[in-house]
């Protein structure tokens, strides 16, 4: 696999000089016109798609980005390329599309065979018999800021309301990732959300925004000064024992003393998840169910980093052995953590801040999987991981599997009019209509041939009457006397 990088900053950072957009992304074209061969250019397709710094901007800022691409990218490069090749997409596509990645990449879409596991699938129609088929997995993703969920939703799910049916169809997309729209073997119900400000980090800085604003309030009414000073600091239960930490606000700093109770520290977190009738964020974010019985998932970023890079212990999660592995390390001193550290104990990867903000980021993990997503705490099959195969499984692949799943086998216009989404479901056509044409122009030459035919044999039968007339006139002069 081809890997280079290019530039630093996303093309969004382009908002107020969008005609250069085109040339931004002209190193990165070259590189792909160097490595595909020059006669497939025109049958290789091009996609560019922009995600969360583009999501960022008007839509005025996007469009003029966009019409710059659309503009200038075909005059120097022969790819297959068109309008609706350039696109800024949803945090809902870039989930589904990450979900198609890894679920290529580990051949979940491969048919079953005896030895793997399966699901029961069925569709809103009555008339379809349920589908037996290779259980796929779903991927849950904690980054600094935000928190993302996907998995499959094999049964059809019955609404209990009006309310619910709206908020289920936000959050639900349902694909066909066949050969074509006929076949509905691998026809797909996939749940993705994004839960920003569920990052660890952005956990971390609404706990402590939390904590100063408290603290403050609590001091004015008691007429106290905890955490005001490093001999009065405020005990934090998600730092490390005896560790110190300050939180600056509005030039004001509120001084802290990690405490180390991992279980406490578990109690202060849970509110932050925003409970709502038993689903996750203060708007009642709808949640499809979950066979915890027949299912499988795998947690990417701070998912793996809680639990390996101190811990050592990333892989198959098992919540027992997480959690005292958790409350052992909070409860360890400080000064020996960062002996271990320079012991060179941990991973490559850990440092000061991993050190820091562990205990507060393994709760976090623990409640957000187990208070927020409900998974049960003897769940064996949810797999921490970095990488898959020795590879790093990025949503872009699912992107250009799915971009490119029908060519050039079918017209993607009729598909593109049954979704309700159509704007991230369309695809090119250009195939087809080239195929039209190519079926009018054998036509043409079809009749034009049957009329060349057809004067032919006229012409060869009036040569034939002639020479018969002929013929019959030189028999009559010989039987004249």
């Amino acid at each position: 696999m081809m890997k280079r990088t290019f530039q630093r900053f996303g093309i969004s950072t382009l908002a107020k000089t969008p005609t250069q957009a085109s040339d931004y992304l002209r190193p990165l074209l070259s590189f792909a016109a160097a490595h595909v061969p020059s006669n497939k250019h025109k049958e290789t397709p091009l996609y560019i798609l922009c995600t969360a710094g583009m999501r960022l901007l008007p839509e005025s800022q996007q469009a003029a980005i966009l019409e710059d691409l659309v503009t200038d990218v075909p005059l120097e490069f022969d790819f297959l390329f068109s309008r609706s090749h350039a696109e800024v997409i949803s945090g809902k596509q870039e989930g589904v599309y990450a979900w198609i990645g890894i679920n290529f990449v580990l051949g979940r879409f491969d048919h079953a065979e005896d030895e793997d596991a399966t699901v029961e699938v069925t569709t809103g129609s009555q008339n379809q018999q349920p589908i037996s088929r290779r259980r796929t997995v779903g991927i849950m993703d904690m980054g600094g800021a935000s928190l993302q969920i996907a998995y499959e939703v094999p049964s059809a799910i019955t609404f209990t309301s009006t309310q619910q049916e709206e908020a289920g169809k936000s959050v639900l997309a349902e694909f066909n990732l066949g050969c074509d729209v006929e076949h509905t073997q691998h026809v797909y119900r996939v749940y993705v959300t994004t839960f920003l400000g569920f990052g660890g980090n952005m956990a971390r800085q609404r706990y402590e925004d939390q904590l100063f604003n408290n603290t403050l309030s609590k001091n004015r009414l008691l007429t106290t000064q905890a955490g005001m000073s490093e001999d009065k600091p405020y005990l934090d239960p998600c730092l490390p024992l005896g560790l110190s930490d300050t939180v600056v606000r509005d030039n004001h700093t509120l001084y802290l003393r990690g405490q180390g109770d991992w279980t406490q520290c578990q109690d202060a977190v849970r509110p932050f998840l925003g409970l709502h009738n038993g689903t996750m964020s203060p708007g009642g974010v709808y949640q499809a169910p979950i066979n915890f019985s027949n299912s499988e998932f795998y947690g990417f970023s701070e998912f793996y980093y809680c639990m390996e890079d101190v811990l050592r212990i990333g892989g198959q999660y098992d919540s027992d052995k997480y959690s005292r592995a958790a409350m052992d390390y909070c409860s360890t001193k400080w000064s020996t953590l960062k002996q271990r550290l320079d012991s060179k104990l941990f991973s490559e990867q850990a440092d000061i801040s991993r050190l820091k903000y562990q205990c507060f980021k393994s709760a976090w993990m623990f409640e957000v999987l187990h208070s927020g997503f409900r998974f049960p705490t003897n769940y064996r099959s949810l797999k921490t991981a970095q990488l898959v195969y020795d590879k790093e499984v990025q949503w872009t692949l699912g992107a250009i599997l799915f971009k490119t799943r029908f060519l050039p086998l079918r017209d993607l216009q009729q598909e593109t009019l049954r979704q309700s989404h159509p704007s991230w479901l369309r695809s090119s056509f250009v195939y087809n209509h080239h195929l039209f044409s190519l079926c009018i122009l054998v036509v043409v030459l079809a009749i034009l041939l049957y009329i060349l035919r057809l004067r032919r044999i006229h012409q060869r039968e009036q040569r034939q009457a002639e020479a018969l007339n002929l013929l019959w006139a030189e028999e009559g002069e010989a039987l004249l006397p």
